[in-house]
C-alpha cells in the first residue's frame, strides 16, 4: 500500500517542543515517530530558537513530511511567555516553509475537540485516545508534549478535505497576506 501523505505535527515550546510525524495510507493514520526536543538546557533564548529551527529542518529532511500542522498559540495572561512562545512558533514555520512544506495552524481547543471531542481534554485524556486511535499497544505517557505535537498532527488529517477557520500556508507569500501585522 502506497503512503497517501506524511504529516508533521508540532507543539511549539521554549521549554519543551513536541513533535509527532504519521503516514497516511487508504485513509489509515501510522505513527512514524514522536518525541521531544528539550530545550531548559539552553540558557539563552535565541540559542533555542535556534536550536527550534534546526532540529524542525532535521525531522523535514529525515520524515519528508508533505504537510505541517502547529499548535496556535493560546492567549495567556503573560504577555513575556505568549511573546516566546509567538517566536518559537514562527520558527517551526519558517523551517518549514524554508522547505516549501505547507503550515497549517489549529488552535489547542480545536486539536483536543478533534481527538477527544471535548476541547478541555486533560493531555492525558489526550494520550490515551491517541493510543486508542493508532492502535499502540503501549504509549509513552512521560512524553505529553510529544503526544501534543501528535495530536495535532491527527487533527490535520481528519481535518483534511474539510475548510478549516484555522490558518494554512502554502508558502512564504500566503503566510505574509494573511499575516500582515507580523511583518514591519
Amino acid at each position: 500500500m502506497q503512503v497517501e501523505k506524511i504529516i508533521m505535527g508540532i507543539d511549539p515550546g521554549t521549554s519543551i517542543m513536541g513533535f509527532g510525524i504519521i503516514s497516511v495510507k487508504g485513509g489509515k493514520m501510522e505513527l512514524i515517530v514522536m518525541h521531544e526536543l528539550v530545550l531548559k538546557k539552553y540558557e539563552n533564548h535565541e540559542t533555542k530558537l535556534k536550536v527550534i529551527f534546526d532540529k524542525t529542518l532535521a525531522l523535514i529532511d529525515e520524515y519528508h513530511p508533505d504537510e505541517t500542522a502547529l499548535e496556535a498559540p493560546f492567549f495567556g495572561k503573560n504577555v513575556q511567555s505568549m511573546l516566546k512562545l509567538g517566536r518559537a512558533q514562527g520558527v517551526a514555520i519558517a523551517a518549514s516553509l524554508h522547505r516549501n512544506i505547507p503550515i497549517t495552524e489549529y488552535s489547542p481547543k480545536k486539536v483536543k475537540m478533534a481527538i477527544t471531542g471535548n476541547g478541555n481534554a486533560s493531555k492525558e485524556q489526550v494520550a490515551g485516545m491517541l493510543q486508542n486511535l493508532l492502535k499502540l499497544k503501549e504509549f509513552p505517557t512521560k512524553y505529553l508534549d510529544a503526544s501534543d505535537g501528535l495530536a495535532v498532527a491527527v487533527c490535520h488529517h481528519f481535518n483534511s478535505g474539510t475548510i478549516s477557520t484555522d490558518k494554512s500556508y502554502s508558502g512564504w507569500d500566503s503566510f505574509l497576506k494573511q499575516n500582515p501585522d507580523r511583518v514591519k
